[in-house]
């Protein structure tokens, strides 16, 4: 032992002598310096070898891909061939070829111009136009199940009338404010959504129509539930394709489609194109300036009228000319003073307080409702009076009865002139005449129609068991017209209701029967009855001023 640690001691004595004191740390380096780099050959040599492993195998398993020409016609013999779209979508071509146009101008305007920027595969371009044409033939069949003829003939002109009527309201509300400080716009627009929320009590659409962010909520629930009702149900469960197409319909087109419609440069344009090709007849033109409340646009037409009556003057013409230009002057001297006239009322407050108009003429003429039903500026009137009793479908349905009175006489007449000439019979006139009698039925007597006419239910139940049986003829409404108009005349919340109130006394401003005194009651009767003559002396002196 003492022999082990003598020779031991002086081994690390000779040691530190050599390498000096720091030799232990070299050595410890050293020896990881060995193990590090066995450990990077040995990796080194393993990757090597994988790869080679690796590289064998594919060579010997996998056939070398084909380069050059060969491959170029292998690809070009896998190439897919266009899909056959079928193209027919209502089953009219005259219909399908602009539909299938609108439907690539779709495409090319909304959705192509960014996806060939993503991607050049088609398929998905395929599936959208499918998509869109199945939708189309959805919504063709099922609108040729809607029954078109009550919408356009009543509820949409319900509609309408009410907006004109809300529209009006509100301007008479503007008009009787004493502040006329402020927004004007804005102030017409809440007194406008005021009166609708009156006349309509459960529906006011104020923050669908004045808030941007609302009207677009609105157009995405509005083509969501379009796309529920037309997509096949796998197409609508895709939350991707649903709410793309949402998209593309409430943002892309809908939305721009309201702002147009809605832009009144683009509406006097549209207004413009339709009456460029018709001619106003005199009659429409007369009863626009008398039912005009605008003095600006009366003194507008009163400039032209005085451009027109320079330019005649100034023309020097002799013979079967002059006879011609004095008529025209005539006719545009007769058309000045009823814009001054016109002017002149509106200037004077009378428009506005119908009451001081009955006061100070007295006692009134009376206009028999037969006149009043069928002049257009007295319908008018008494139409809005009927709206605001709640009695407009007795109304309708006279006036109604009186359009299918017309169409049948002429379908019958045509019938007759056909049987005469030999020719066949068309087979769909009886049909039609019957189906629209029907509709009128439906749309005003039936337990189902809404407003429905109260008349007597022994006389609406002995008309339908007809319309059943028999043949649809002309005069089939006529005892059923015959007691409405009854009811209109003698009730007292209609035709004697309407004498009394202020609208009627604005009727016969607008007729211009308070100027004349013939026109006025007596003082010791009854207001003195309507002249029958009046319309008929009235349209002799327009076809002599408007002879042209």
């Amino acid at each position: 032992l003492l022999s082990f640690w003598g020779w031991g001691g002086l081994g690390v004595v000779l040691f530190f002598v050599t390498f000096g004191p720091f030799a232990i740390f070299y050595l410890a380096f050293y020896f990881f310096c060995f193990l590090g780099g066995g450990f990077v050959v040995i990796l080194l040599y393993g990757k090597i070898n994988s790869e080679k492993h690796l590289e064998s195998c594919e060579h010997s398993y996998l056939p070398p891909p084909a380069t050059g020409i060969v491959k170029t016609l292998e690809e070009m013999k896998l190439e897919l061939k266009p899909p056959k779209i079928d193209r027919r979508l209502t089953g009219s071509s005259f219909i399908d070829e602009p539909l299938q146009q609108v439907i690539q101008f779709a495409l090319r305007d909304y959705i192509q111009y960014w996806y060939y920027t993503l991607s050049e595969d088609e398929s998905f371009l395929l599936e959208i136009r499918q998509t869109l044409q199945n939708a189309l033939v959805q919504f063709s069949t099922r609108s040729k199940e809607v029954d078109w003829q009550p919408y356009f003939t009543t509820r949409l002109v319900d509609d309408f009338a009410t907006h004109l009527r809300v529209f009006g309201k509100a301007q008479d509300r503007l008009a009787d404010r004493d502040d006329r400080q402020g927004d004007m716009l804005e102030e017409m627009v809440d007194r406008f959504f005021e009166a609708e929320v009156e006349m309509e009590r459960s529906v006011c659409r104020d923050m669908v129509c004045t808030s941007p962010k609302d009207e677009e909520g609105f157009l995405r629930d509005l083509c969501e539930l379009l796309l529920y009702l037309l997509l096949p149900p796998g197409d609508f469960h895709n939350k991707n394709m649903r709410y793309f197409l949402r998209e593309v319909l409430a943002c892309g087109v809908l939305l721009p489609l309201i702002n147009q419609l809605s832009d009144p440069d683009y509406i006097n344009q549209f207004v413009i194109w339709m009456i460029r090709d018709s001619s106003c007849n005199y009659e429409a033109f007369m009863n626009i300036l008398k039912l005009s409340d605008r003095v600006s646009e009366l003194e507008a037409v009163k400039d032209k009228v005085l451009e027109e009556l320079q330019y005649l003057r100034s023309l020097d013409t002799a013979g079967d000319d002059i006879n011609v230009i004095k008529n025209q002057i005539n006719s545009l001297l007769f058309v000045k003073k009823v814009c001054e006239g016109r002017i002149q009322r509106l200037q004077s407050g009378k428009e506005v307080d119908a009451v001081k108009l009955a006061a100070n003429f007295g006692k009134l003429c009376v206009i028999p409702l037969e006149h009043i039903l069928v002049h257009n500026i007295a319908l008018q009137f008494f139409m809005d009076f009927m709206q605001a009793a709640g009695a407009q479908a007795e109304l309708f349905f006279w006036l109604t009865v009186e359009g299918y009175r017309v169409t049948a006489q002429q379908q019958l007449e045509a019938m007759q002139l056909w049987n005469k000439d030999g020719k066949k019979q068309p087979a769909t006139t009886k049909g039609l005449l019957k189906a629209a009698a029907l509709g009128v039925y439906e749309q005003y007597l039936s337990d189902k129609a809404s407003p429905r006419v109260q008349v007597d239910e022994m006389a609406i139940d002995k008309l339908g068991e007809k319309l059943q049986k028999d043949d649809p003829t002309p005069e089939i409404f006529d005892d059923i017209q015959r007691k409405v108009y009854d009811m209109m005349l003698r009730d007292e919340r209609y035709y004697p209701s309407f004498k009394q109130s202020p609208l009627y006394v604005r009727m016969l401003a607008e007729l211009d029967m308070l100027k004349e005194p013939s026109y006025r009651g007596s003082d010791d009767g009854e207001g003195e009855s309507f002249n029958d003559d009046f319309f008929e002396t009235f349209h002799i002196c327009c076809d002599r001023y408007f002879s042209l």
